[in-house]
Order: C-alpha cells, then sequence, then structure tokens
C-alpha cells in the first residue's frame, strides 16, 4: 500500500503556505536592514499623506512593469519600506517611487516607510544612489543626473564617483552622452541603440551626419563593433573630398529613397546597397497586408 505524501513544509501545509512564510521572513529582514539606515524606525503611513520628489533622477516608469509589481504588492504586500522625509503637512518621497506608485494601482492606502531628514543636495543624492543601485536609470537619466550633481550641487566627477561607486572616467563618459544629437538621444531612450552604439557615434560631431549614421545603424542592426567600424571609416580622409561629405551624401539620398517607397507602400521598406547593387526589402505582417503590397505592384505595371 502507497504511502500517502503530505504537503510541502513539515506540517504538510503546502506550498501556498511555504511562499506565505518566506514573504513573512523577507519583510522582517526588509524592515530591519532599512531600520539600519539610520536611527528612524519603520512605520506605516497613508498613502495619501505621501507625494512624489520633484527632482527625482528617474522620470520614465514602465507601465507593465508597475502592473506586474502592483499584482505582487496585491498578494505579498510591501516588503521594503520606502523612504520620505517630512514636508509641510505631507511627506516628500526619497526613495521608491516605483514602489509607490504600483502600491498606488495595487489600492493599497497605506505603506511602510522610514523617515528621514536629509538637505535638498543629500536628497538627490540618496535617490540618485538608490536608483543606480537598483539598475533602474535610462543611460540619459543617469548622465542629467550627474550634470546636476555638478552643476547644482558643486561636485566633480571624481567626488560624484566615489558616491555612486564609480570611476571618474565612467562618470565623463556617461555625460558625454548629453552631447548627442536630440534624434538620436530618442534613440538611446527607446531602446533602439545602446550606449555602446551612442558612444561610437559620438565621434561624430556634425547632428545631421549623426543623426543619418544612427538610422543607418538600427536599420542593418549594427553591432557596436561595427557601428565603430563604420564611425572610424566615415571619418578617414579620401583625395580630392573626405569620406563624411561621400558618406553623409550617399546616407540622406538612401533616406530620402526609403522615405519615398514608404509613402508609396504604406509600410517599412529597407535599402542595403553596396557599390553598384543592392537590394530592397518591403515589410509585411499579414497575408491581407502581403495582397494589398501585390495590388500595388500590379498597378505600377504599365
Amino acid at each position: 500500500m502507497a504511502v500517502k505524501k503530505k504537503g510541502l513544509g513539515s506540517k504538510g501545509l503546502g506550498i501556498e503556505a511555504l511562499i506565505n512564510t518566506k514573504m513573512d521572513d523577507l519583510k522582517e529582514t526588509a524592515m530591519q536592514n532599512t531600520a539600519q539606515m539610520g536611527d528612524s524606525s519603520p512605520k506605516e503611513l497613508d498613502l495619501d499623506m505621501i507625494e512624489p520628489n520633484r527632482k527625482q533622477p528617474r522620470r520614465y516608469f514602465d507601465e507593465k512593469a508597475l502592473e506586474e509589481l502592483a499584482t505582487s504588492l496585491k498578494t505579498y504586500g510591501m516588503i521594503q519600506p520606502v523612504v520620505v522625509q517630512k514636508n509641510g503637512d505631507y511627506y516628500e518621497l526619497i526613495a521608491g517611487e516605483r514602489r509607490w506608485r504600483a502600491a498606488k494601482i495595487a489600492g493599497l492606502t497605506k505603506i511602510p516607510v522610514v523617515e528621514k531628514s536629509w538637505e535638498a543636495g543629500e536628497a538627490f543624492e540618496v535617490a540618485l544612489v538608490e536608483n543606480i543601485q537598483r539598475e533602474d536609470l535610462n543611460p540619459l537619466e543617469e548622465a542629467e543626473s550627474y550634470k546636476r550633481l555638478q552643476e547644482e550641487f558643486g561636485l566633480s566627477q571624481e567626488k560624484i564617483g566615489e558616491k555612486v561607486g564609480k570611476s571618474r572616467s565612467n562618470i565623463t563618459n556617461m555625460m558625454r552622452l548629453l552631447q548627442l544629437d536630440n534624434r538620436v538621444k530618442n534613440f538611446l531612450w527607446e531602446n533602439k541603440i545602446s550606449v555602446g552604439h551612442a558612444r561610437a557615434l559620438l565621434a561624430i560631431t556634425d547632428g545631421e551626419a549623426q543623426f543619418d549614421m544612427a538610422e543607418h545603424v538600427i536599420d542593418e542592426e549594427c553591432s557596436v563593433r561595427e557601428t565603430e567600424v563604420l564611425v572610424k571609416k566615415f571619418l578617414e580622409p579620401e583625395e580630392e573630398t573626405t569620406k563624411p561629405e561621400k558618406e553623409v551624401a550617399a546616407l540622406v539620398n538612401k533616406r530620402e529613397l526609403e522615405d519615398s517607397l514608404k509613402s508609396i507602400f504604406a509600410t517599412k521598406v529597407k535599402i542595403s546597397a553596396n557599390k553598384n547593387k543592392g537590394k530592397i526589402e518591403i515589410a509585411y505582417f499579414s497575408e491581407d497586408e502581403l495582397d494589398r503590397l501585390l495590388t500595388i505592384m500590379k498597378r505600377m505595371e504599365v
């Protein structure tokens, strides 16, 4: 006769009870760790009494990620307290705005907080360091934060590096991203290019040329190494004329042709050219769209 197996745990409480017990342990540990940040003990505060930090380094919050976190908060509650400081009749968030936003989505009325008191510069540093440690910042948000620490609070790049645990050269390289053409910055914001791509593109100082090269890199799905090679070739001088002039003309012409074809076919068109030969790729995303494109092409037959 087979022995009847019990559920998980010494008392056969099942997986749900085991998870809930583990989450309770995590909550207790998190509260203890947060309390060690200073002499303030964690306490609960009405969500409506907390307002976001207007100088928060982070400006973009992924809605899908917030929804996922809100679902977790509904089930397990908030494990890690947010950090606030008194500001008149309300409390201003110093660290934990993502958790605060998710708590609002989850419909929580109270959340655990640790109250601290800092000067404006110190509060900004704490918020910046927390976001960097959690890897929550977009590269441009990080670069802008370093610029603020330098310009508003008079910190050298070396001092900034000490505060955030990064080398001075790393701070310098991140701040250089702010020199990108605004359109290329948007590519970085949208994760169409990486920091490595952006650093390579910085070597092209002409904004229009830099933008055209960035579009080429995105369209051709170039790696960082391939981008570095393209930029190097772009900047090397040639007899009679320079490669930048030739490359810019070629890229601009290619872009104009693609735009013209996009307007005809109402879909993405990609041109790949090499000397006197190349190919044109017309994208479609369903059988109906393919039929539409074939109809347009047939009408062109004269």
